[in-house]
């Protein structure tokens, strides 16, 4: 079960946090991991890139010149799309590019990507960020403070104002929580920094749910008594 110690914004070590190993010591899996960022950026694409066919472009629908004896090549529409300012042929149309991505694949790739972060040491977890007032040179002073210099990801709870708007004008630090994370975040950003109770929510969220854990067994129902078997009656009965 990996272990990981607990700062606060002053990077000094309030103590240690054992996280699920089924949440945060799976194995790397990066063909799931490669179809989960798959589905997200396509489920993220607009769509709504659009081309005008012949049936679009603005022309006169006469025929410009008779079929023969001109010596020029024969023509039907000036919006056809061998002219200049005819039509597009195959061009793209407005479509929905997203598709479904089974539960248990997304959370698989979520347990894979962050176990890897864990094994490469760019997993923190920070006790809590206070601040007094939301204020953006304090949020940097303390991501410089806990030595985070590059692409963060900070996964807390979203009442937490004051991190809120002090992080929101920094290009280099998003700030999710436990429920608005994804793979794309997770694996874009270079360090991953977990409040205590975000940890904990994750854990909750990707951990495996045994149904029937800890329930006591049900007493054995009582045996219904048999039924008495239908005893046929002899022939010459029948007959009588």
């Amino acid at each position: 079960m990996p272990t990981v110690k607990v700062r606060n914004i002053k990077n000094e070590e309030v103590g240690e946090l054992e996280l699920s190993d089924v949440v945060f010591g799976a194995p790397l899996n990066e063909g799931l991991i490669h179809a989960a960022v798959r589905n997200f950026m396509a489920n993220a694409r607009q769509g709504t890139s659009a081309t005008k066919t012949r049936g679009d472009v603005s022309g006169a629908g006469r025929k410009l010149w008779k079929q023969k004896g001109t010596g020029r090549a024969r023509i039907a529409s000036l919006r056809s799309p061998l002219w200049k300012g005819g039509g597009n042929v195959h061009g793209p149309q407005p479509r929905d590019w997203s598709y479904n991505m089974p539960k248990k694949m997304r959370q698989g790739a979520l347990r894979s990507a962050l176990s890897e972060r864990v094994r490469e040491g760019n997993v923190s977890v920070i006790d809590g960020w206070s601040f007094d007032k939301p204020k953006t040179k304090d949020f940097a002073e303390s991501l410089g403070t806990l030595g985070l210099e590059g692409k963060t990801l900070i996964v807390d709870s979203l009442d937490n104002d004051n991190l809120l708007l002090s992080a929101r004008n920094m290009r280099r630090a998003k700030v999710v929580n436990s429920f608005g994370l994804n793979i794309y975040d997770l694996l874009y950003h270079d360090h991953l920094v977990l409040s205590r109770s975000a940890a904990q929510e994750l854990e909750q969220l990707l951990g495996s749910r045994k149904e029937g854990e800890g329930a006591t067994e049900p007493e054995a129902a009582e045996e219904a008594p048999a039924k008495p078997k239908r005893t046929r009656k002899p022939k010459n009965e029948e007959a009588a």
